[in-house]
Parts: structure tokens; C-alpha cells; sequence
């Protein structure tokens, strides 16, 4: 089963500079919440483009992961969509939008995701996985206001 997950924010900052935060990769660890044991793989800079790979490490309730992320798109100053090459979900594919409001700027996370075992990744996700999305998210709503005003 396909889930999806929204959120909506509104930085003031105009959007070049918000685009330019989120397209360094290394940002990730400051908005990732410190709980998940975050890190990129690698201690060479990523050039965020399209098919650029992001290979990093975290810790799932305690479970070690590799994840392995695909830019599938990449708009400088719109949007980008990153998707999950190898991870813990059978599908996952992060939009982010980036929108004029005047000086200020409208983020959009839109996430699809499924997770696998099929019934079993289901109770998973009633139980545990939608509220953890729902605090990793909230987090990082956090971060961006206070990294970014």
C-alpha cells in the first residue's frame, strides 16, 4: 500500500536561499533529528543534480541502515524529487517544491512511500512508522525555522 506524507511551511527567506540550503547535502544531518544517528557516506562534497547519488547512514530504532537516494529531478530554484535506490522502504519518493511568496518562501515535502513485508510492513506502519515520519517531519520543520528564520 502506497502512503504519503505532506507538509507545508513558510520560510522568510526569498527562494534562492532556500533553494541554496536545501541543495547542499551535507544540510541533511542539520535538519535530520539527531535521535536518527544520521550521517553521509563519504567525505567527498555532493554535487546535487540529476542522478546524483546521496549515500548515508542511520539508525532505526536501533537497527544500523544504509540508504541510498537518486535525484530523479532536478529544477534549480522549484523543485528536486530524491528517490530511495536502497533502504528500508519498498518505495520512497521525497518532492520538494520551493515557491515565491512574496520575500518569503513556501516549502512543500510531498512523500510517497510503501513499505515491504506487505501485511506485516502495514501493522509496522500503524504502529510505529507513520507516527516516526510525523515527529522525523516535524523536526525538520523546526530546523528549517531555525536554521533559516
Amino acid at each position: 500500500m502506497l502512503h504519503r506524507l505532506y507538509r507545508e511551511q513558510l520560510v522568510s527567506r526569498p527562494v534562492e536561499d532556500v533553494f541554496g540550503f536545501f541543495s547542499e547535502a551535507a544540510n541533511l544531518e542539520l535538519i535530520t533529528p539527531p535521535w536518527l544517528g544520521f550521517r553521509l557516506a563519504g567525505s567527498d562534497p555532493i554535487v546535487m543534480r540529476r542522478d546524483a547519488l546521496i549515500e548515508y547512514r542511520l539508525s532505526l530504532h536501533r537497527l544500523p541502515l544504509r540508504w541510498v537516494s537518486r535525484i530523479a529531478l532536478w529544477e534549480p530554484g522549484r523543485t528536486f524529487v530524491d528517490v530511495q535506490v536502497r533502504g528500508p522502504y519498498r518505495v520512497w519518493r521525497h518532492r520538494h517544491e520551493f515557491e515565491h511568496a512574496g520575500r518569503d518562501t513556501v516549502v512543500r515535502d510531498h512523500v510517497d512511500y510503501a513499505l515491504p513485508l506487505g501485511p506485516l510492513g502495514e501493522i509496522a506502519h500503524a504502529a510505529f512508522v507513520e507516527r516516526d515520519l510525523a515527529r522525523i517531519f516535524d523536526y525538520r520543520r523546526a530546523a528549517v525555522a531555525r536554521l533559516l528564520g
